[in-house]
């Protein structure tokens, strides 16, 4: 009997795990279709990952499916399809002919992410839910591609904005491992009931996006990136090197708390063991 009930927790939730397959592949197939030079088919696989990337949770916490190891499957999809994906798009569109510094731009951005993803996971009992620390991943993924789908929609030549997309790119990846603030919309109450002037003005939203989708949702979320910095200023008095970059004081607080529950464990376990013997 605990043989079988050992062998069922060792499985794996399908319907979350398969969501963020499908985001993984979405990622991969844009780093093939941009070496395939169809870089606005490569860039609008990279919205559609994060589609199931903001489904693949959602579903999990709505079916009671969540997993360690789904959470850790989730940030390597991550990586790939919004850190190596958006980057690699970007060089063979536009930086591939300013060799190093384009290349550098490239990593500088995955760089990013990568430190972006390992600092959301570590902080995630401690963080303020209504707020991310630095421009989360998918979002600076928006931008970069966005740019992407935006020029190769308009057929802007790549080579006269090569230095414009490498400052986006950087950009972008030094947004991600910042401390400003930005909104995480996790306080709003989707199950709640709404006004109808709220359905019609979500209907009317889709109507604008689908107008030109490339163009408004660059927008949104450039708009979205220059949110943070503009909230973090206006939130303090004056502005110190700690509300851009660095540990913060509540992150050295974090870190000495928990220091402190693993040392007083530690002495419990100790206590424990020579009262046993």
């Amino acid at each position: 009997m605990s043989n079988n009930s050992s062998t069922k927790n060792r499985g794996i939730f399908l319907l979350p795990n398969l969501l963020t397959t499908a985001g993984l592949f979405s990622g991969f197939f844009a780093i093939v279709a941009s070496m395939n030079n169809q870089f606005e088919s490569a860039a609008i696989a990279i919205f559609i990952a994060m589609v199931f990337d903001g489904l693949d949770g959602r579903v999990a916490r709505m079916t009671n499916t969540q997993s360690d190891f789904g959470a850790e499957y989730d940030s390597m999809a991550d990586i790939v399809s919004f850190g190596m994906a958006p980057a690699l798009v970007m060089y063979n569109w536009a930086l591939s002919d300013l060799g190093k510094f384009g290349w550098l731009a490239a990593f500088i951005f995955v760089a990013g992410g990568a430190l972006r993803l390992a600092r959301f996971n570590t902080n995630l009992g401690s963080s303020d839910k209504r707020f991310f620390q630095g421009l989360a991943i998918p979002s600076a993924a928006a931008i970069v591609s966005g740019l992407v789908w935006v020029g190769s929609k308009y057929e802007v030549d790549p080579n006269s904005i090569s230095y414009l997309a490498a400052i986006v790119t950087i950009c972008a990846g030094l947004l991600m491992v910042s401390n400003f603030r930005y909104h995480s919309f996790k306080d709003v109450d989707w199950r709640g009931r709404v006004s109808f002037v709220v359905i019609l003005a979500v209907v009317l939203a889709f109507v604008v996006v689908a107008t030109e989708p490339s163009l408004v949702l660059f927008t949104i979320f450039f708009l979205y990136a220059l949110s943070g910095p503009i909230l973090t200023i206006r939130s303090v008095n004056r502005l110190e090197l700690k509300h851009v970059v660095g540990d913060t004081d509540e992150d050295c607080d974090d870190e000495v708390e928990k220091k402190e529950d693993e040392s007083a464990k530690k002495q419990h376990s100790e206590d424990e063991t020579t009262k046993s013997d």
